[in-house]
C-alpha cells in the first residue's frame, strides 16, 4: 500500500489527472480514426461492387466473342496483348499510423491500337471484353490500396478501445480508490490531532 502522506496524495492526484487526459486524447483519436474508416469504407465497398459488375459483364462479352472467334484466336490475342505494369508501393501515414498505398504511372486501360494486334479484324464484343478486363485490373489495383488502409485503421481502433477500457475500468478507478483511502486516513488523523490539541487546552485551562 502507498504510504498515506499528503505528498503521495498529490502524486496520485496528478496521475489520475494524467490518466483522465490520456482517456480524452485516446477517445478523440479513436473518433477521428472511425470517421476516416467510414470515409474509406464507402469507396471501398463501391469498388468491390464495381469489380463484380465489370467481371460479370467481361465474362458475358467473352462468351459472346467465342461465338465469333475461335478460342485459339482469342488465346493468341491474349498473349499478344500482354502488358507489364510498374506498380509502386508507397508508405503513407494517417494519425501516426503507417499503411501502404499502391500507385502506378501507367493505366492498364489502353487504346485498341496500343494492344499489339490488328483490332480491325476482331469483333466489337471481343474489344469490349478486353477493355473490361483492363478496367478490372485497374479497379483491383485501387481496391488493394483500400484494403491495406482499412485493415490498419480497424486494428488501431480495436487497440485504442482496449486501452480506453483498461484505463477507464481499471487504472482510473484504482487511483481514485487510493486517493479516497489516503484522504480519509489524513482527515481522520487531522481530526485526532485536533481532538488531542483541544484536550490539552482544556487541561491547561
Amino acid at each position: 500500500m502507498i504510504h498515506p502522506t499528503r505528498t503521495n496524495l498529490l502524486i496520485l492526484g496528478e496521475k489520475a489527472l494524467s490518466v483522465s487526459k490520456s482517456i480524452g486524447i485516446l477517445k478523440a483519436r479513436r473518433q477521428a480514426l472511425i470517421r476516416e474508416l467510414l470515409h474509406t469504407t464507402v469507396p471501398f465497398l463501391d469498388s468491390r461492387e464495381e469489380i463484380r459488375r465489370i467481371y460479370g459483364k467481361a465474362l458475358d462479352e467473352l462468351s459472346v466473342s467465342l461465338g465469333y472467334e475461335k478460342r485459339e484466336t482469342i488465346d493468341s490475342i491474349a498473349v499478344t496483348s500482354e502488358q507489364e505494369l510498374m506498380v509502386e508501393i508507397i508508405e503513407k501515414s494517417i494519425w501516426g499510423l503507417k499503411y501502404r498505398d499502391i500507385e502506378t504511372d501507367d493505366s492498364p486501360v489502353r487504346n485498341p491500337q496500343e494492344r499489339g494486334y490488328d483490332y480491325s479484324l476482331t469483333n466489337l464484343h471481343l474489344e469490349e471484353c478486353i477493355y473490361l478486363f483492363e478496367k478490372l485490373v485497374e479497379s483491383m489495383i485501387g481496391i488493394a490500396a483500400f484494403e491495406s488502409k482499412i485493415k490498419i485503421i480497424s486494428e488501431e481502433i480495436t487497440k485504442s478501445t482496449r486501452r480506453i477500457r483498461i484505463l477507464e475500468e481499471r487504472r482510473l478507478p484504482e487511483l481514485k480508490r487510493q486517493i479516497k483511502t489516503i484522504s480519509l486516513y489524513i482527515s481522520e488523523r487531522e481530526r485526532e490531532a485536533h481532538y488531542r490539541l483541544k484536550k490539552r487546552k482544556e487541561i491547561v485551562c
